[in-house]
C-alpha cells in the first residue's frame, strides 16, 4: 500500500474506535496544551513587562545605596532584616552630593530624578473623595518615570525652591473629586492623612496607567493614584532628608553600560571611608535582559515539567498500538500471505501512530492557545503565542508516533504468516 492508502486506513480504524481513540490522545492533547499555555502566557508576561520596563526609560540609570559586600543581582534597596541593615542620615546622599554629581557629569546626564515617599493618604470633599500615594518629586521625575500630562504642568524647580503647596494628580483623582466638564486646575484639594490636613492647588493632571508589576486589584472608584508634590515639600518634616536611591536619565547617544561604570567609580571615592555602605548602579538594559531571562528560565523550567505528560501520552500510544497489531494479528497474517512485505507491515503501524499523535497534538495546539489566551486575558496582558514553539509541538507529536510506534509495528511486521492466520 502506499502512504494515501496508509493514512486513509489508519483514519478509518480510529473512525471506527472514537472512544478509545480519544483516550489515547489525552495525554499528548493535555501535554502540547500544557506546553503551548505555559508559553503563552510567559510571553506575554515577558512583553508586558518589558515594555513596561523600556516605557520607564532604557536610557535610565538607578544609583542606589547598600550594604558592602552584596552580590551583583543584589544592587538595589533592600528591605532591611534588622536595625543594624537601616543606613544612618550620614551614610544617604544629599542634595550636595547629588549637585556635585551631576556637575561632574553634566555632559552626559539630561535630568536627575528624586522622590521622597510620603505615605498613603485620601483626598475629600463631603462625600466624593480618592485614595491616594503621597510622593515628593522634583522636576526630572516626569521624564524618568515616563508620566504622560494631560493638562497642566508638572512640579517645576522654582516650586521645590520656594516649597509651594502645590500637585500633579491623575485623571483618575479628577473623575472622583470633579464634576464633568469642571476645570481642577487652579482649585484647591484638601489631602487628609492618619496625622495631618494639607491643602495642595493642582497644578497639572496625568495619565493613570496601571503597572504591569503590580496590577490593581481594587475597584476603579477605590484605586489609589500617586499624588506628586515639591520634593522640598514632603522633606520639610520627614526625619530622613537624604536619599538611598535616584535614577539619572541619560542624553542621547550615551553608552549606557560605560556610564554606570563610571558612576560606580565616582561613588566609590564619595563612599571609601565608609566600612558599611557603598553605592552601586545599575541601568535599565541590564535590568530588561535579566529580567527577560529569568522570565524565560521560569517559563522553560515548567513547560519541561507540563511536558513529562507527552511522555505518559507516548506510552499510551505505545499500549494502544500493541493492542491493535493483537487485534489485527489475521489481518497481518492475510496481507503477509498475499505478498506484503515487512516494510510494508511496518510503515502501516507507523503512520497509524503518528496519524493518533498528529491528530492529538493538532487539537492540543488549539485548546493550547485559547487556554493561553484565557491566561493572558485574566492577567491583563495581551496574548503573545510563539510560532516556534506550535512547529516544535508538531514536530514533537510527529517524533512521538515514529518512536513509540516503531516497537509495535516492528512486532506486527515480524508475525509469522502461518502463525498470524491461525490466531483466534
Amino acid at each position: 500500500m502506499n502512504l494515501t492508502e496508509n493514512i486513509l486506513l489508519a483514519l478509518a480504524g480510529l473512525k471506527s474506535n472514537k472512544m478509545r481513540a480519544i483516550l489515547t490522545m489525552l495525554g499528548i492533547i493535555i501535554g502540547i496544551a500544557s506546553v503551548i499555555a505555559i508559553v503563552t502566557v510567559g510571553n506575554s508576561l515577558t512583553a508586558s513587562i518589558t515594555s513596561t520596563m523600556e516605557d520607564m526609560g532604557a536610557n535610565s540609570i538607578m544609583v542606589s545605596i547598600r550594604e558592602r559586600g552584596g552580590d551583583e543581582l543584589d544592587r538595589g534597596p533592600r528591605m532591611p532584616d534588622s536595625a543594624a541593615s537601616i543606613p544612618e542620615e550620614s551614610d544617604l546622599l544629599t542634595d550636595e552630593d547629588i549637585e556635585a554629581f551631576t556637575a561632574r557629569f553634566s555632559d552626559r546626564i539630561e535630568t536627575i530624578s528624586l522622590s521622597h515617599g510620603v505615605g498613603s493618604a485620601k483626598a475629600q470633599d463631603g462625600r466624593l473623595y480618592a485614595n491616594v500615594s503621597v510622593t515628593g518629586v522634583n522636576e526630572g521625575y516626569e521624564k524618568a518615570n515616563n508620566v504622560k500630562l494631560i493638562e497642566g504642568r508638572f512640579i517645576a524647580e522654582k516650586d521645590i525652591k520656594s516649597v509651594k503647596k502645590v500637585a500633579v494628580v491623575s485623571d483618575k483623582l479628577v473623575e472622583n473629586m470633579f464634576s464633568a466638564g469642571e476645570n481642577p486646575l487652579g482649585q484647591e484639594i484638601k489631602i487628609y492623612s492618619s496625622d495631618r490636613i494639607e491643602t495642595y492647588t493642582i497644578i497639572g493632571i496625568y495619565k493613570y496607567e496601571t503597572s504591569s508589576f503590580m496590577p490593581s486589584s481594587s475597584s476603579e472608584k477605590d484605586r489609589s493614584t500617586g499624588f506628586y508634590i515639591p520634593v522640598s515639600l514632603a522633606k520639610q518634616d520627614a526625619t530622613t532628608k537624604n536619599y538611598q536611591t535616584f535614577t539619572v536619565v541619560t542624553k542621547t547617544g550615551v553608552d549606557a553600560a560605560l556610564f554606570t561604570e563610571d558612576i560606580e567609580n565616582y561613588f566609590s571615592k564619595v563612599y571609601e571611608n565608609n566600612t558599611k555602605w557603598e553605592a552601586s548602579a545599575m541601568n535599565m538594559e541590564s535590568v530588561i535582559s535579566n529580567m527577560t531571562s529569568m522570565l524565560s528560565t521560569v517559563s522553560i523550567a515548567i513547560s519541561v515539567i507540563a511536558a513529562i505528560s507527552l511522555l505518559v501520552g507516548g506510552i499510551g500510544v505505545m499500549n494502544i498500538m500493541l493492542v491493535s497489531v493483537t487485534e489485527r494479528t489475521r489481518e497481518i497474517g492475510t496481507r503477509k500471505a498475499l505478498g506484503a512485505r515487512n516494510s510494508s507491515i511496518k510503515v502501516q503501524f507507523i503512520v497509524e501512530s503518528v496519524i493518533i499523535c498528529m491528530i492529538g497534538g493538532i487539537i492540543g495546539i488549539v485548546l493550547g492557545l485559547l487556554l493561553g489566551a484565557l491566561g493572558a486575558s485574566l492577567l491583563g496582558y495581551p496574548a503573545t503565542a510563539s510560532p516556534g514553539i506550535i512547529f516544535l509541538s508538531v514536530s514533537v507529536t510527529m517524533l512521538i508516533g515514529v518512536f513509540f510506534g516503531y516497537y509495535p509495528a516492528n512486532k506486527a511486521a515480524k508475525l509469522d504468516p502461518i502463525e498470524a492466520l491461525r490466531y483466534e
